[in-house]
Order: structure tokens, then C-alpha cells, then sequence
């Protein structure tokens, strides 16, 4: 979502309210990966995130703080997210938005997750150069255990066990850092 374009939107009637640009840019990192968490695919987050900010920029809120905003950002985005499964007749992703939510700010806090974005970039780059190549190949490109293990010359089984060995020492060093 490119923020100029809502730069005309932005609030000069409010006296107390942020510059538009600098309130989304502040924001939407954050909004977003939120959306994609709780199951949204890549096209849905980005919708669901611009009309969470033209739903907020139509009708500001009083800025207490940005840990504030950005809960109230979450809350909205998760009530667009529900209209849009109800418009679609399917099912939200997570039962309990409380539980959700605190999960969130554990993990991701007050910077939309940069840190712990950071930690698992660090954390990752500790793993075998085969424990990476297999998440790679997992997750990046969606390769199949067969195929992990034919690339990498061991049984689908071996390859299981790799990436379940390597998922577990990626959590461990990841809470570690955010401790």
C-alpha cells in the first residue's frame, strides 16, 4: 500500500491528530503482519489493511499512545477481517481474539515485530547450512518432504526429522532472544 497515496485524506482539521502519512507508515507494518497471522493471505492483509486506516482516517480516534493505536488498528482490522469471511461465507482462522491478541504482543510487542523478525533472521543463520536449505525449501518454496530429501540425499523420514529438529532449535533461540 503505497502511503502517498491517502496523503489528501490526512486530518488538518484535527488538531490532535498525527499526520496521516506518518500515523500509516508508523502502523501498517504492524496492521499487516497482524492480518497474516491470523490467516489472511497476502492480497486479503493488504486489502484489509487500507481499509483499516480509511476506516480510522473517516473517523479519528484520540492518540493516547502508539501501543494504544496500535491495538486499536489490530481490533479494527480483525472486525473488517470478519465481515469479509461473513461477505465470503468461510470461517475465521482463531477462536479466541483474546488469547490471540496476547500471543501477538508476546511475540511481535511494540515495534510490529521487528525484533523478533531480527531474532529469527540471527537465530536462523545459527542452523546447519542443511537445516536451512530444508526450511528453505519448506517453506520459500513450498517443496514437498520427498522432495527435501531427494536434494538433500536422505530418507522423507530423515528429512522430518531435520526440519522438526531445526523448527525446534529456531523456537528455543528465538524465545531466548526475546526474553
Amino acid at each position: 500500500m503505497k502511503v502517498d497515496s491517502l496523503d489528501a485524506t490526512s486530518r488538518t482539521d484535527y488538531p490532535d491528530w498525527p499526520d496521516a502519512a506518518e500515523f500509516i507508515e508508523k502502523h501498517q507494518t504492524g496492521v499487516w503482519r497482524f492480518l497474516r497471522a491470523i490467516g489472511c493471505d497476502g492480497s486479503l492483509a493488504d486489502d484489509l489493511t487500507q481499509e483499516t486506516f480509511l476506516s480510522v482516517l473517516r473517523r479519528p480516534i484520540e492518540i493516547v499512545n502508539d501501543a494504544a493505536s496500535a491495538s486499536y488498528l489490530r481490533r479494527v482490522a480483525y472486525h473488517l477481517l470478519i465481515t469479509s469471511k461473513r461477505r465470503s461465507a468461510r470461517t475465521v482462522v482463531t477462536s479466541s481474539m483474546e488469547v490471540f491478541e496476547k500471543d501477538w504482543m508476546r511475540w511481535a510487542g511494540e515495534d510490529s515485530g521487528e525484533t523478533a523478525i531480527d531474532a529469527l533472521t540471527d537465530c536462523f543463520e545459527r542452523l546447519t547450512d542443511r537445516a536451512q536449505l530444508a526450511l528453505r525449501m519448506r517453506f520459500s518454496e513450498q517443496a514437498t518432504r520427498e522432495e527435501i530429501a531427494t536434494e538433500l540425499g536422505i530418507t522423507e523420514h530423515g528429512a522430518k526429522n531435520l526440519m522438526q529438529r531445526a523448527k525446534g532449535l529456531l523456537r528455543e533461540c528465538v524465545e531466548a532472544k526475546l526474553r
